[in-house]
């Protein structure tokens, strides 16, 4: 048990600092990453949403993944984004891979496909993470039926 809470709090703080460092460096360079989401041919006309949202997005999951009874919520989340960050990172391989990426921070230094590893690994990650998380939960509660049984009412 005690394994198993160091892995998924190491995940969590991998995306915690991912989120946080990415989502500050998009809001910093605010400008560079709505002309940057503005050049997308698949993101164009939602430019100036994604480019307020979006940080202010991957903050919120981070909220969600620190705070221990919404965990289990903030790790689906992150993983649903980065799912739909590697479709959008596909999507760029199949169509144009000379578009400039709006990730933020050095990570936009990473070519597409290391990009599609990067998020791979992170998927990776937060699905190990949640069946983790869900093993801690059923331990958790079996720990507690076994303090607080219920009482026998048998006659």
């Amino acid at each position: 048990m005690k394994r198993r809470t160091t892995i998924i709090e190491t995940i969590i703080f991998l995306y915690t600092f991912l989120f946080l460092y990415t989502g500050i460096s998009k809001l910093i360079a605010y400008d560079v990453f709505r002309e940057n989401i503005s050049d997308s041919p698949i993101l164009a006309p939602f430019a100036t949403p994604i480019a307020w949202g979006l940080p202010w997005l991957e903050f919120g999951i981070t909220i969600l993944m620190i705070i221990p009874r919404w965990r289990l919520k903030g790790l689906y989340a992150a993983l649903v984004i980065m799912a739909l960050f590697t479709v959008y990172v596909i999507a760029i391989l199949i169509f144009d891979q000379e578009l400039p990426c709006s990730c933020g921070g050095i990570i936009q230094q990473l070519s597409w496909p290391q990009h599609l590893i990067f998020n791979g690994m992170f998927i990776v990650l937060a699905a190990w993470a949640l069946i983790l998380q869900k093993r801690e939960k059923k331990q958790q509660q079996i720990n507690w039926f076994n303090q607080y049984p219920l009482p026998n009412h048998e006659n």
